[in-house]
């Protein structure tokens, strides 16, 4: 007998393949179960559903025993998370002090940043969330510290270009940070989920630093390399602008039928999330109830009736027509 499956199916179907937490894809397991025509055609179907919906409720009490606490976990806040990683004294904790106004310890000696420290960049009308970590070196990189790294959603390197050994310190904090997999330097893109990066030179402004950076950005030519100094401000701009680029994601904005655009709080959207991903974001009912919506900025014209399917970009406005 055949399944018949609706589109309310096919929408939860598609929500459970875009789900990254355990969470979401259990929701949107459910939600397959609700709306699932109920026949003998579909029986082996919602077995299989059900099978799955247990499976990662197992795994999730799994998960929960097991994990100890981790001193270095930052729970993610914004349009994304961006966790610096550097040598002792590279001015971490100072660009994170003057790009976030978080508390963070500035000292001129080592190891001063014993646990990581998060604060919130403003870029235009949205955050992002920067975490300042303790200082690695190759004989001293906490396994906590790594899982951190791991779990962001970009990483920026600094380096403090002041110093004669700037070079020797950026070769090896990426040879640490590809070895235990968390960028990916190799043509062949080996690494199974490399994070994206990039890469501060700090204390531009420092007697020396000029000509460092110069023989750094010759050397690291494949490397996106950002002169800034969180003391006098240098490149700061550029590199708000940047770190929100590199987090790959859109801002969208929610608009009532007959009532102006949200503009206050932007949806924040993966980089080529489509208007169902949206509709998912507003509310979990939505996608299956979604027929069309209106687009106002990267449609041919404002205001235009686009299908589920139609990729969002940066800025769009959005009317749901449900």
């Amino acid at each position: 007998m055949p399944a018949n499956l609706t589109p309310q199916y096919h929408a939860a179907e598609e929500a459970f393949r875009r789900a990254r937490t355990a969470e979401e894809k259990i929701a949107a397991l459910q939600e397959m179960l609700a709306v699932i025509p109920k026949h003998k055609g579909t029986e082996k179907l919602q077995a299989d559903i059900k099978r799955r919906i247990a499976r990662l409720r197992e795994e999730g009490k799994k998960k929960s025993k097991t994990r100890g606490y981790n001193p270095f976990n930052v729970e993610k806040q914004g349009a994304g998370q961006i966790v610096l990683a550097g040598y002792p004294n590279t001015g971490k904790s100072a660009l994170v002090g003057v790009l976030t106004r978080a508390k963070v310890k500035v000292a001129d000696y080592p190891f001063a940043t014993s646990l990581p420290v998060a604060g919130m960049m403003p870029y235009e009308d949205t955050y992002v969330q920067l975490v300042d970590t303790p200082p690695i070196a190759p004989d001293n990189v906490p396994p906590g510290l790594i899982g951190t790294f791991k779990e962001a959603d970009a990483l920026l390197l600094v380096v403090d270009v002041s110093s004669e050994e700037c070079l020797e310190q950026l070769e090896q904090l990426l040879e640490m940070l590809q070895q235990r997999e968390v960028i990916d330097l190799s043509e062949e893109g080996e690494i199974v989920a490399p994070v994206p990066f990039l890469v501060a030179a700090t204390k531009v402004d420092v007697p020396g630093a000029a000509e460092n950076l110069e023989v750094l950005r010759e050397l690291k030519e494949d490397l996106e390399i950002l002169a800034v100094s969180a003391e006098s401000g240098i490149g700061l701009e550029e590199l708000r602008k940047r770190l929100f680029e590199i987090l790959n994601v859109i801002r969208v904005y929610g608009k009532a039928p007959g009532r102006p655009a949200d503009k206050e709080k932007p949806f924040i959207l993966k980089r080529g999330s489509s208007v169902l991903d949206f509709a998912a974001e507003v509310h979990r009912d939505f996608p299956r109830r979604l027929k069309s919506a209106l687009v106002w900025g990267s449609s041919r014209f404002q205001g235009q009736a686009v299908p589920r399917d139609h990729i969002l970009e940066d800025g769009d406005i959005v009317e749901l027509q449900l």
